[in-house]
Parts: structure tokens; C-alpha cells; sequence
């Protein structure tokens, strides 16, 4: 058979996806991604063929920076990174306002080469990210099956009252005022209605016979998937959901790194891995305040810098393993503690790994994925913009000290790695 996989061209967004597809790959079928051309070289790290499909403006073949962007989407990421110095509500209030620019990109143009891929390809099955609408909406459009992948918290797919975009939880450090919670509410709502005539706009090109969607932000594909564990989830929340399958999550296999195999074996103190991902580690000011608390703690740190300025950072401790990218999941299976910024590969990839979480969230769904870590018990969360340094140095000892939370973080990568979730994938399409 012929799996065929959607993705937008974010390394972020591909390499779970990828690894779910693993699975198709490893039982003899043929995997076909569909990306653009940042991503091209991943596609064939895992063996897969590849055709071109841009699925909106921006790309990230692994860390991004504004710079290297098309014109346009330079300054919206320049925007988005001003807004999260500002808190919570101002950074949720600017990605509201780019949402009809950014997820719904050239909607019947770009469907319309979502299906001459179909075509092309001609799949058995096909895997899409959630957030890839455009493609989710041509594939609606022509009946064309297929599994909707949610890579993020669940509530990235609002139910009952929830709005798109506006953050059903947050943790306990943070403390938005009630009129900006409200003011966001709105711009949320006029979002998701402009969105949603957007969504009808194209629809009726693409099946001039089809009934128009109440709420394109709820609309999701035949087969709905989280690339999350059910453990994290609310269950009076997961009750509401759509017929779904947790996966867990989607931890990729990688590459021996001879630097990072040396270093680990060095041995000693507890290590402690820090990482903002692909996005978020432009906010070096925050990095620097993490680098002098764990400073004054006996560890060993692996600090993957990003796109973040070096000089910002002060001087770093020669011991500690520092460099723009490192392999997240070989550093996690060693690691006491990880302080992250909550994105959906680095909460799966750390709760697969039985390692407790500080969790430190910027944007989008990552609030609502904090404080899931926070209130089931499997780390702590603070906000990036206001933690002293004091604050993370008692957080992060605290978390290593913990024995109950490393019991539990313990307890739910054996559950995790039971059934690792490109199986649960494989099981879910087959069945």
C-alpha cells in the first residue's frame, strides 16, 4: 500500500509525522511526504519519497530565524516574538490577529494542488497535520479519507464553548486580569467567525454542494488522532471529544552524534537538558536567567541554544555541552530534568523519556500544556517573563529532589513506551 503524509514545511510539525509513518515503512509499504523544500532532507533521513507541496508562507528546516524568511512573514515573526516579552494575553491577542493570514494561505490555490498530489500519488491512506487547513479543507472538499494528526495539546481542537485560540487553563504562575481575558475572548471569536467565512469561501469553489461549516476551527478529519498522552488529559474534557486515539507520542529514532556520546559518558553530576525549540530560543534574555541558576546547582547541563545570541548568555561553564542544535531524544533518555517551553515534541518526547518537566510556556497551546504538567503531577511551570533567577534555581531543585514526581514521570514512559505511538497510528488507520 501507499501512505501518503501532509505536512506544512516545519521540521517541528514533519518529524513526528515521519515517525509515525515508520511504522508503514518498516511493514514494507511505501510512504510518500508531501512538504515543501525546507524539509526535503528530513523526508530522506527516513527513507521516504518526496513531493513538493507549500502549504503556507513560512518554513523551518529545524531552527528559524526571521531573517531567512519570505517577505511578509519576516515581520509577522518579529511581531510574535516582540509580543511574548509582553505576557500571555498580548502574545495569544498577536497570533489571533495573523490566524487568517497564516493558517488558511492561498485556500483554493493551494487545495487545488493538495489534490493533484492525490492524484499523483494515488494513496491507500493519507496522514495530514491538523493544522494544515488548507489541506484538510481540499481533502473535505473531493471525499478523500483521511487521518487528522493534532500535534499539540487537545484543546488545539475546541469543543462544547471553547474558542480557538483562547487558552481553556493556564498555570498557577500565571495571573492574566479578567478585561484582558475578555478582550482576547473577542478578538478570538471575531477570528474563528472570519476564519470560518474563509473556510465557506473556499468550500463552495471546491463543492459548491457542500454544507458550510459553523466553526472551521472544530472541523476535523475522518480518523482524529493526538500525538499526546491520555494520561496528561482532563478526563471530563477527553469525554467530549470526538471518536479519537491517543497516541502518546511520536519519538523519533536518531543519529549516533560522537560529541554527545563522549560528553555523556564523561558521567557526574545529575544532567539537566535545555531546549526552547525551533521557535522560542530567540529569547535569550530567558536562557541567560536559566544558564545562572543552574549555575549554582551541582549538574551537568546540555543547553541547545537555538537561534539565540551567544553573547546574551554570559559566560557558560566549559563542562557543560552547549551548541545551537542537539539531539533531544539521546539527551532526554539521560537526563534528571528538563526545562523546556512546553512544545508538543519536547512534552511527548519528555514524558516517553520518564523525565520531570519545568516548563516555562510562551504561546499557543503550550499554556494549556503546562499547566496539564503542573496539575497532574509530572513537573512544575513558571512564566518565562517574570521568574527570577532565584525562582528557577528553587524550581529546578525541587524537581530533581522530588522523588515522588520522578516515581510518576517513571511510571508513565513505561505506559507510553508499551505501545509507542506510530503503532497506535498503524492500528487506528487499519482498523
Amino acid at each position: 500500500m501507499t501512505l501518503l503524509v501532509i505536512s506544512p514545511d516545519y521540521a517541528s510539525h514533519l518529524l513526528p509525522l515521519a515517525t509515525l509513518a515508520t511504522a508503514w515503512r518498516d511493514a514494507g509499504d511505501d510512504v510518500v511526504v508531501a512538504s515543501g523544500p525546507a524539509t526535503t532532507s528530513i523526508v530522506r533521513s527516513f527513507g521516504f519519497r518526496g513531493t513538493e507541496l507549500r502549504l503556507g508562507r513560512g518554513s523551518n528546516p529545524g531552527t528559524i530565524r526571521a531573517e531567512e524568511q519570505p517577505a511578509g512573514e519576516d515581520d509577522s515573526l518579529r511581531g510574535f516574538f516582540d509580543a511574548t516579552r509582553l505576557g500571555m494575553v498580548e502574545t495569544l491577542d498577536y497570533q489571533a490577529s495573523q490566524r487568517t493570514t497564516d493558517l488558511l494561505w492561498r485556500p483554493v490555490e493551494t487545495a487545488s494542488a493538495v489534490l493533484a498530489v492525490i492524484e499523483k500519488v494515488r494513496p491507500d491512506a493519507v496522514i495530514v497535520d491538523h493544522l494544515a487547513f488548507t489541506a484538510r479543507l481540499a481533502l473535505q472538499a473531493a471525499g478523500v479519507a483521511h487521518a487528522d494528526v493534532v500535534l499539540g495539546h487537545p484543546t488545539a481542537l475546541p469543543i462544547a464553548d471553547e474558542v480557538y485560540g483562547f487558552p481553556a487553563s493556564w498555570p498557577t504562575a500565571f495571573s492574566p486580569d479578567r478585561e484582558g481575558l475578555d478582550r482576547l475572548r473577542l478578538r478570538c471569536e471575531a477570528v474563528r467567525d472570519r476564519f470560518t467565512g474563509q473556510w465557506n469561501d473556499a468550500l463552495a469553489v471546491l463543492d459548491p454542494s457542500a454544507s458550510p461549516s459553523n466553526d472551521a476551527f472544530a472541523e476535523h478529519g475522518d480518523i482524529l488522532l493526538f500525538n499526546y498522552p491520555g494520561q496528561l488529559h482532563d478526563p471530563a474534557r477527553t469525554a467530549l471529544l470526538p471518536t479519537h486515539a491517543f497516541l502518546g507520542s511520536a519519538v523519533r529514532d536518531e543519529p549516533a552524534d560522537p560529541e554527545v556520546d563522549a560528553w555523556l559518558a564523561g558521567g557526574g553530576a545529575p544532567i539537566v537538558y535545555v531546549s526552547f525549540g525551533s521557535f522560542l530560543s530567540v529569547r535569550a534574555d530567558v536562557l541567560a536567567r536559566i544558564a545562572k541558576a543552574l549555575k549554582g546547582l551541582d549538574v551537568r547541563v546540555a543547553l541547545a541554544v537555538g537561534s539565540a545570541d551567544r553573547r546574551e548568555l554570559g559566560e557558560l561553564p566549559e563542562s557543560w555541552l552547549v551548541r545551537e542544535f542537539l539531539p533531544q531524544v539521546t539527551l532526554l533518555e539521560h537526563a534528571a530534568l528538563t526545562v523546556t517551553h512546553g512544545g508538543n515534541n519536547s512534552v511527548t518526547e519528555a514524558a516517553t523519556a520518564g523525565v520531570p518537566m519545568l516548563v516555562l510556556p510562551f504561546s499557543t497551546d503550550q499554556f494549556a500544556g503546562a499547566e496539564a504538567i503542573e496539575s497532574q503531577g509530572y513537573g512544575a511551570a513558571l512564566d518565562p517573563n517574570t521568574a527570577s533567577v532565584d525562582a528557577f534555581r528553587s524550581a529546578a531543585e525541587s524537581l530533581l529532589a522530588d522523588t515522588e514526581i520522578g516515581a510518576r514521570c517513571r511510571l508513565l514512559s513505561d505506559e507510553l513506551r508499551a505501545m509507542p505511538g506510530r503503532d497506535r497510528a498503524r492500528a487506528a488507520l487499519s482498523a
